[in-house]
């Protein structure tokens, strides 16, 4: 199952609305559920420098089947995936990137968001997977 490219579209104005309600201008990527580009949108005045991250962050989710942030904790110095940001062509381990599950649990895709603080970041990427599904897998024992 994939995100389909109405439910992509749905998810990047959704972002895009939560980023004008807090004043950001963000860069928003939606991949399916092979890592495939569904969707992108980069805000007017938006770093292009987040265009790379804001995909990233969503092949990141998606590849991994969890939030960035949660890869991020796993991956610091001394954690058991140390070093993983060198991998696929260059993971993000930091807030922002959300798989996208349906409500039977299956993930169909994932968003990206990057052009402001990560805290922000992850608040617009929250946004856009609301009218499209949750960002919540079923636990697995390896999951924290």
């Amino acid at each position: 199952m994939h995100v389909t490219s109405e439910q992509a579209a749905a998810a990047i104005q959704a972002a895009i609305t939560k980023a004008n309600e807090i004043g950001n201008k963000s860069c928003i990527a939606v991949v399916d559920s092979g890592a495939n580009l569904k969707g992108f949108h980069r805000m007017d005045g938006a770093w292009v420098g987040s265009i790379d991250v804001a995909i990233k962050k969503a092949h990141t989710a998606v590849f991994f089947a969890m939030p960035t942030g949660q890869l991020g904790k796993l991956s610091q110095p001394g954690q058991s995936l140390y070093g993983i940001e060198v991998s696929n062509h260059g993971l993000i381990s930091f807030p922002g990137g959300l798989p996208i599950v349906d409500t039977e649990g299956v993930m169909i895709g994932a968003i990206g968001v990057s052009g402001s603080t990560v805290e922000d970041d992850e608040q617009v990427a929250k946004a856009g997977v609301k009218p499209v599904g949750v960002s919540d897998l079923p636990k697995h024992p390896w999951r924290t």
